[in-house]
Parts: C-alpha cells; structure tokens; sequence
C-alpha cells in the first residue's frame, strides 16, 4: 500500500511527487471504465473509493474538488448502478465494489437493457405504422453515402450486409486488416453466412488460422503490389463497405458505406482483376 504524500492525491498530483507515477494509470482506467456507462466523474468517485477506502459524501467532495451538489447525484447514481454501497450508520460512508464484481454488474445490466430493447422491437414498430406518412415526395434515388467510426457501427453495418445478401460477398484486404477483422469478431457473421462468397487477403502462412473456418476454394492470396491500407467488402453488386484510414486513433477503425453503383462497380471490377491473376491459398 502506498501512503499519500502531502494528502496529494492520485487524481492531481504534482509532477515531482511518488503519486505522479499512477496518473497514466488513473486516466486510462477512467477511458476504460467509460465504455461501461461510467461518466468521467462517476469513474473518478468510483476510483477513489476503491483506492482509498469508505469514505464519506463530505470527504469524497473535498478529495476530489466536486461540487457538493454532484457529489451527491454520483454517489446516488453509483448506488443505483450498483457497484457502490452505502452503510445506514451516520455519516453514511460509501464504498465501492471490487473492479471485477463491479465489471461483471455493468455488464450484465447491458445485458438486460439490449434484451428490453429488443423485446420493444414489435411494440415500437405498431406505434410506427398507427402514425402516417406525410411526406408525399417521392423517395429519392440519390447515391447514399454513410461514414461509420467505431468496431460496434462497424459490425452492426457488416452484420445487416450478411443477414440479407442474396447473391455473393466479396472481401479484399492486406493481413493486418483481416487480423483487425478477426479479432474484432467481424468475420463471425460472415463466416456463419450460407451464401456465396470469395475472398483475397496477403495474409502469410503464419495468420491462415483466420481462415480455419472457410473453404480455400473461396480464399486467393492477394498480390504483394496492392497497398496495404486498401480493404473494402462488397455485397451483392449493390452495397460497398470501405474501410478508410483513422489518422487521429489507429486503434478506433473508421469506414465508409455506399450504394453509389459507380463506386460499386469499380471496386468490383479491381476485385475480378486482382481474382483472375491471384493464386489459391492452400493448407
């Protein structure tokens, strides 16, 4: 256990201080526990109470420099999530869950909202089709275009395009880009799919368990001249989906969705190409 210095404390510390160490540590873990549902300041109360014990409401608004208002709300907000717990001594002192039995609570309060949502599906549709349409133009039949940021657009965009394909699915990317794609799971529905489809990847011998999965009749090693960075699918001759570069996080995958039938059939057209001079990948 490490001792406070000057009761500074890990959430301000001074660069000269032992505290200083834990600060990249602290901000991570507040980046972190955002995907979760935490607010930066339910993180941060969060935190405090698991680093420095029961405190509390009065002590946790001095320590951390919050309104006493908010603090207040956090603190009620944490209980209602779940992951802090408040004694009926008085003063109340609250404190938090451990990491993983608090992980483990979010999770499955995830869980059950997506389940209720998905349960209101046919309710919501009902109270659609009991309100008209208003709109007496014509739906337009412009070229759409959709830019989608992060894995979870990514793979629900990848997932409708899988679930409705009628014809063929096509692939086309370097090895990191379908090492991105395996690990990040977006291949699953893919695979799962009884369609037709090809794919053409650089992938070495050292990444084919991507693969493992899928018959290598459908599977041609790309040429080494294509760029690395290029990787986009195709549906049905219908829809593109192109993965374009994240200059600002090259963790966070970015991408464009079409149907714009030009852009379609071009990338379709450098697809056959690269197919008919491609070798097949074998075992």
């Amino acid at each position: 256990m490490v001792k406070e210095t000057n009761q500074i404390s890990i959430f301000d510390p001074a660069p000269d201080t032992q505290m200083y160490e834990y600060k990249m540590s602290v901000e991570k873990l507040q980046s972190e526990l955002s995907k979760y549902g935490l607010t930066s300041n339910q993180s941060k109360v969060f935190i405090y109470l698991g680093k420095y014990g029961s405190k509390t409401a009065p002590e946790v608004c001095k320590a951390l420099k919050l309104p006493r208002t908010e603090t207040y709300h956090l603190l009620s907000a944490l209980q209602n999530k779940g992951v802090v717990t408040a004694t009926f001594q008085h003063p109340i002192q609250f404190k938090a869950l451990p990491l993983d039995k608090a992980i483990w609570i979010l999770v499955n309060s995830e869980k059950e909202r997506v389940k209720g949502l998905e349960m209101m599906e046919k309710d919501l549709s009902e109270l659609w089709k009991n309100i008209p349409d208003f709109d007496s133009v014509e739906e337009s039949t412009e070229d759409k275009f959709q830019m989608l940021q992060g894995a979870n657009q990514i793979h629900s965009k990848i997932t409708e395009m899988t679930d409705n394909f009628k014809e063929e699915f096509l692939i086309l990317g370097s090895e990191k880009d379908f090492l991105k794609l395996y690990h990040g799971d977006f291949l699953e529905q893919f695979i799962k799919s009884k369609q037709q489809f090809r794919i053409l990847s650089s992938c070495t011998s050292k990444t084919l368990y991507i693969f493992d999965d899928i018959e290598r009749k459908n599977i041609k090693s790309l040429s080494k001249e294509i760029q690395n960075n290029l990787c986009f699918i195709l549906k049905d001759n219908s829809e593109l989906l192109f993965f374009t570069k994240n200059a600002n996080n090259s963790d966070e995958p970015f991408a464009m969705w079409t149907d714009s039938p030009a852009l379609v059939y071009s990338m379709k057209l450098l697809f056959e190409s690269q197919w008919s001079t491609s070798k097949n990948i074998h075992l």
